[in-house]
């Protein structure tokens, strides 16, 4: 999956398949353990994936918060800034 292809997602469609990733990674991971896996690069592909879709979800957080006029990283943590 390209970014450019992530980054056409909603964010509800960004997190469904966020979740959708993380379970095919699990799936892949149990597969592999059991020696039933047929393709030995589909667990790194599908974690190249999942931190791709994971970065996109974080700069769109970023991106919220500095919009809001408060500090990125301050505001993307949930912490309260010193007033």
């Amino acid at each position: 999956m390209k970014p450019k292809e992530i980054r056409e997602f909603t964010q509800p469609e960004l997190e469904r398949k966020r979740a959708e990733v993380g379970r095919e990674l699990f799936d892949a991971r149990l597969e592999a353990a059991t020696g039933q896996l047929g393709h030995t690069h589909k667990v790194r592909a599908l974690r190249r994936d999942l931190a791709r879709l994971e970065t996109i979800s974080r700069e769109r957080e970023i991106a919220v918060a500095s919009e809001s006029g408060g500090d990125a990283a301050t505001a993307a943590r949930g912490e309260q800034g010193s007033d």
